[in-house]
């Protein structure tokens, strides 16, 4: 099988790097979206530097010209967004209509990945407000995709391991403390937890895979597959000590939500839904169009819970 030629737009962001980094791995001619929006941003110029000695193409195009997208889109045979959604939502599901536009009038991409790598959105059509909002504008994207016609795989990582791992799935945490810890109910439903590089390199290998095209590719390494209870009690197990545990009721959990500002509360809406309703397992797959990454693609070794954790030591 041929190697792709790629387009990562958003590849200096938290995530965009990994997928990079990935492609660059697996032998693909590897372009990167350089946007002037960036402006004086030193650190994200001084990465794509680094991408272009990596071997990298640095590609110009703006989410304000529409030609120079087509022309970077023109480029390529795979295109994968990974902009953040953590910025105004409506402003982020517009770059990403843009980019559709551009795909549709270049005519030559054969698989489009849009910006999604978290909870599935066409499950989540009972979220509740106001987290749904991210769920419905993917929805969104997702049909104008398919009412484009063009090729796509969408990937569904789950949770994020420096968000979740890092904070023994507590909001607002990204290290794990050495004393105490607050589980969300008793801790028990289950969760999904994904390296980030890990995520990228599932990614990457499913770009020009015809057993994903036109699918959902969930990423669900069967050892991380674990309860808050679960992850914090490997932590302790790492550490020799059991944490002073407290815990937060649904209902109290509910109530704090509401004190939150907007974008607090979307966040913490993605956590009611993972933590206490265990949202990211409460299903199986295989019905059609659906497929699981290390199923798939069992010669990468993932990186366990354990291992991730143990980077805190």
């Amino acid at each position: 099988m041929g190697k792709s030629k790629v387009l990562i737009v958003g590849g200096t962001g938290y995530f965009g790097k990994r997928l990079v980094k990935a492609s660059l791995a697996l032998g693909h001619e590897t372009y990167v979206l350089h946007r002037p929006e960036i402006g004086v941003d030193i650190e994200k110029v001084q990465m794509l530097l680094s991408f272009k000695e990596q071997g990298a193409k640095l590609v110009p195009g703006s989410f304000n010209d529409h030609q120079s997208l087509v022309g970077a889109v023109k480029l390529v045979d795979v295109v994968i967004c990974a902009i953040s959604g953590v910025h105004i939502r409506s402003h982020h599901i517009l770059l990403q209509l843009k980019l559709v536009d551009a795909i549709k009038e270049a005519g030559n991409v054969k698989r489009f990945l849009p910006s999604e790598f978290g909870t599935d959105p066409a499950r989540m059509g009972n979220a509740m407000e106001p987290g749904r909002v991210t769920f419905d504008d993917k929805m969104v994207v997702r049909k104008a995709i398919e009412e484009g016609g063009i090729a796509y795989t969408y990937v569904s990582a789950n949770c994020f391991a420096g968000y979740f791992l890092g904070g023994l799935c507590q909001p607002g945490r990204i290290l794990p403390s050495k004393d105490d810890v607050l589980l969300l109910g008793d801790g028990n439903p289950k969760a999904i937890y994904v390296d980030e590089d890990d995520i990228a390199m599932y990614t990457m290998k499913a770009i020009d895979d015809p057993r994903t095209l036109n699918k959902t590719l969930y990423i669900r390494p069967p050892k991380n597959i674990l309860s808050q209870a679960e992850v914090v009690g490997i932590w302790e197990k790492l550490i020799g000590k059991e944490l002073k545990k407290s815990s937060i009721s649904r209902e109290q959990f509910l109530g704090s939500m509401k004190e939150q500002n907007y974008a607090e509360q979307v966040g913490l809406t993605h956590y009611y839904h993972v933590c206490y309703e265990g949202c990211l397992t409460n299903f199986k797959i295989g019905n059609k169009g659906e497929e699981e990454a290390s199923q798939l693609y069992p010669e990468i070794k993932y990186t366990t819970v354990e291992e991730y954790l143990r980077r805190y030591l």
